[in-house]
């Protein structure tokens, strides 16, 4: 009996080790029973029948990077390109990623090798390297589409790198040095543009308040004639109320005096020599007598029955124009 239970105990052990299964982290067994899909083991500790259960796959359920070699396109405007792209993915039903299709992996590659080229074949060269975004969401429409039946969720199709030939990229970048002159000298011209536009506001508003300055000047000369035409009124009309108040005594006055300044000015000459008086100096006498008494009147505080001074007596008014030198003249 010893042998036997010895025998049984091994075999026991061997089915309790064969029944333990234990599912790491991240990954999602299935269990097949006498070969049909049975249950979808999740991670941890499972106990299965031996010889009746088996585990079928092992299925990774972390998000996954598929790397798309690279691809030769002809673009809708004949341009040959050269295409690689990257592919992630995650596997949501470990059932269907393993038994609906054969060979998960060569299947999105394949699937997504095939879509890119219909997306990029149907636009033009430019399109294909300006619409990286447009390309990368058509084709994760399409190919997220297609791997549902397969238990496969696509997150994120990216294109890696777009390689047009050689002599496409020498047109591409003589045709961007020739726009980026076009653009230096669109600015330029701008700049130019810009520049005679604040010179000439500049200009017009110099223009306008040298105007404005002018008028202001021209306005002020005018009110200073007008002031200085009423002065001119007010001592006309006070020379005209002292000669009628004054008689000819006045009269004398002022023109003695206008005279007196007139000879002084002659005498401050630098150039003449010799002054020539223009009228008898009799006169000048005469004039500077009733000057004297006019000034005799005023003082009297218009006492007019005081006698009067003697004013001189008289020249004779046919006395000859004389020559005077100057004094202090050479």
């Amino acid at each position: 009996m010893g042998p036997f239970l010895i025998a049984l105990l091994g075999l026991l052990i061997i089915f309790l080790v064969m029944a333990v299964r234990v599912v790491r982290q991240g990954y999602v067994y299935t269990i097949e029973r006498l070969g049909k899909f049975t249950l979808a083991a999740e991670p941890g500790f499972h106990l299965i029948l031996p010889f009746i259960d088996r585990v079928g796959q092992k299925v990774n359920v972390m998000e996954q990077v598929l790397d798309i070699p690279g691809q030769e396109i002809i673009t809708k405007d004949n341009a040959m390109v050269g295409v690689d792209a990257v592919v992630f993915f995650q596997v949501l039903d470990a059932g269907k990623a393993a038994y609906e299709v054969h060979n998960l992996y060569a299947a999105i590659m394949a699937l997504t090798t095939t879509n890119l080229r219909t997306v990029m074949g149907s636009m033009d060269l430019d399109e294909t390297l300006s619409k990286r975004d447009e390309i990368n969401a058509r084709l994760l429409s399409v190919v997220d589409h297609a791997t549902s039946p397969w238990g496969v969720k696509i997150t994120r199709v990216e294109i890696k790198d777009i390689r047009p030939p050689l002599d496409i990229s020498e047109a591409m970048a003589r045709q961007m040095k020739a726009e980026r002159l076009k653009r230096a000298e669109i600015l330029e011209a701008e700049g130019e543009r810009a520049s005679r536009i604040l010179r000439a506001e500049g200009e017009k508003q110099s223009a306008i308040l040298s105007a404005e300055g002018k008028k202001e000047a021209a306005f002020r000369d005018a009110e200073a004639r007008e002031r200085a035409a009423e002065a001119e009124a007010q001592a006309t009309r006070a020379v005209s109320q002292a000669i009628s108040e004054s008689g000819n005594q006045a009269i004398n006055y002022f023109i003695a005096q206008e005279y007196t300044k007139a000879v002084g000015k002659f005498a401050t000459s630098p150039n003449a020599k010799t002054i020539l008086f223009p009228v008898e100096a009799t006169q000048l006498i005469g004039t500077l007598g009733g000057i004297g008494e006019l000034a005799r009147e005023a003082l009297s505080d218009g006492n007019r029955s005081a006698p009067a001074s003697d004013s001189g007596t008289p020249l004779p008014r046919s006395a000859p124009r004389s020559a005077v030198p100057r004094t202090g003249g050479e």
